[in-house]
């Protein structure tokens, strides 16, 4: 018996029903983030612990009463007494921003919460935000059964929940989501070609640098990126589309930060992305001559383009080189050269070496962090290779770059959590995929159908007798 072939209409509702159904477990897996974060509350009380999210709290607070302006030009004689600090050019303004202006917008509406408590669930609420970015992001890569269990899966991995619960009021609070949102814009710019979603990449990439020093990552893993495609033969439009805007609009965004200024554009951290702009233009022109000129011609112009090209890569090293000479650590921070040498931070700044998050962590660190997901990972690394694409072969390098800086900073298992969670929700998605090849599931709309198809082809009636057997 021939199997029964499904209609427009059933093909749209269960094309619809899956798009809700999508949605139901999104919303349940946004409440799964926020609850999982209460037991601090629940189980002692609604308070700002540790140092640091007490400082910020304190931010928080001055920025609600005395407003924006006042805040960037606030000198704190109360912190580093008896130095002092000036608030506004020392601190990443992004978590105090998005809680001060959620504490505005509630009040607004007549929904009269205290700074603190505002401050409080911040975290919480960000780790629902971050899941359905991680959706976003894995979708991107291998649809959205991956997607969803990506998702799931960061609500309740224990090394994202040790910094995001309630009363955690510190930049990793607000910056993971906005990590894995400006990644996932990324993505979905190479994957569209859309100036519009490039333009959205490089806002996101701006938000990323108002709340954590630690937007470096992407400043550096993008150019990687694009670099990797160059050299394998994958460069696209979309490519220069997905990734010169990003360079351009996020450099300028974010030299207005006022605690970065200027180093968006002198130190050495962000030195790769201007090499990789410089060649993506190189490689950009050389298509373009190779489109319009003959075989012949093309030979030519392209040994002209290369040379020209080198040659202002030259002066642009040269240049580099100039500027960062006379620093004695070559323009890297010093957590940055903790990151690429192990060994600095004990040698020249002990205090750095002191923090216990800044040691490396032991083997058992891993299976305490991400638990079962240590397993998956490899799995999921193997399936973005069939096939590999400009998505999957950028999680491919996320993740072996987050367990290299994992792996000489304990605190950096922060940004291991994400990538883990991508890769073992592929896994997981493309093992559930092949358990159910056998199980077909039905929508109640479509059994009449298919029954009605059986009847008639049991009886031998097919085309427009068929039509006429079902009027009738």
């Amino acid at each position: 018996m021939a199997a029964s072939i499904p209609s427009p209409k059933a093909s749209t509702l269960r094309h619809a029903f899956g798009n809700v159904l999508s949605f139901f477990i999104l919303i349940l897996i946004g409440v799964l983030a926020f609850s999982i974060r209460l037991f601090s509350v629940i189980k002692y009380e609604s308070v700002i612990h540790e140092f640091d999210p007490y400082f910020n709290y304190r931010v928080t607070q001055y920025l609600s009463k005395k407003g924006i302006y006042e805040f960037w030009n606030w000198f704190d004689d109360r912190t580093w007494y008896p130095l002092g600090r000036v608030i506004g050019g020392t601190v990443y303004p992004g978590l105090t921003l998005t809680a001060g202006t959620l504490w505005r917008v509630l009040n607004a509406l007549n929904i009269p919460l205290s700074v603190e408590t505002v401050c409080v669930f911040t975290a919480p609420i960000f780790s629902a935000f971050a899941s359905w970015a991680t959706y976003l992001l894995t979708k991107e890569v291998k649809g959205a059964g991956a997607g969803l269990t990506a998702a799931a899966l960061l609500a309740m991995v224990p090394s994202y929940i040790s910094r995001s619960v309630a009363g955690s009021y510190d930049n990793e609070a607000v910056a993971i989501f906005a990590l894995i949102f400006t990644f996932y814009l990324y993505i979905k710019t190479l994957n569209t070609g859309s100036l519009f979603y490039a333009t959205l990449n490089a806002v996101a990439y701006f938000y990323m640098v108002c709340s954590w020093g630690g937007y470096t990552f992407i400043i550096n893993l993008i150019p990687m990126h694009a670099l990797l495609c160059i050299v394998t033969g994958r460069y696209s439009p979309r490519l220069y589309i997905a990734y010169a805007p990003l360079v351009v609009l996020g450099t300028l965004l974010a030299a207005l930060v006022p605690v970065v200024g200027f180093n968006a554009v002198m130190t050495s951290e962000h030195f790769a992305s201007f090499l990789v702009f410089i060649i993506i233009h190189v490689v950009a022109l050389v298509y373009y001559i190779k489109g319009i000129l003959s075989q012949k011609m093309f030979k030519v112009a392209v040994t002209l383009v290369v040379s020209i090209g080198l040659a202002v890569c030259c002066a642009v090293i040269a240049v580099l080189i100039a500027l960062v000479a006379s620093s004695p650590t070559k323009g890297w921070s010093g957590r940055s050269l903790s990151l690429l040498d192990p060994t600095y931070a004990s040698k020249y700044i002990p205090i750095i070496a002191s923090v216990s998050e800044h040691q490396p962590p032991t083997w058992p660190s891993y299976f305490m962090d991400i638990n079962v997901l240590a397993f998956l990972v490899p799995a999921g690394i193997i399936a973005c290779f069939s096939p590999l694409s400009d998505a999957s072969s950028f999680v491919i390098l996320y993740i072996a770059t987050a367990v290299y800086f994992s792996g000489v900073m304990v605190r950096l298992m922060l940004v291991l959590a994400p990538a883990a969670c991508i890769m073992s929700g592929i896994a997981l998605s493309q093992a559930f995929e092949v358990f159910t090849r056998s199980i077909k599931f039905q929508l109640p709309g479509e059994a009449l159908n298919t029954q009605e198809n059986g009847d008639s082809q049991r009886s031998g009636i097919g085309g427009d007798e068929q039509n006429l057997h079902l009027w009738s």
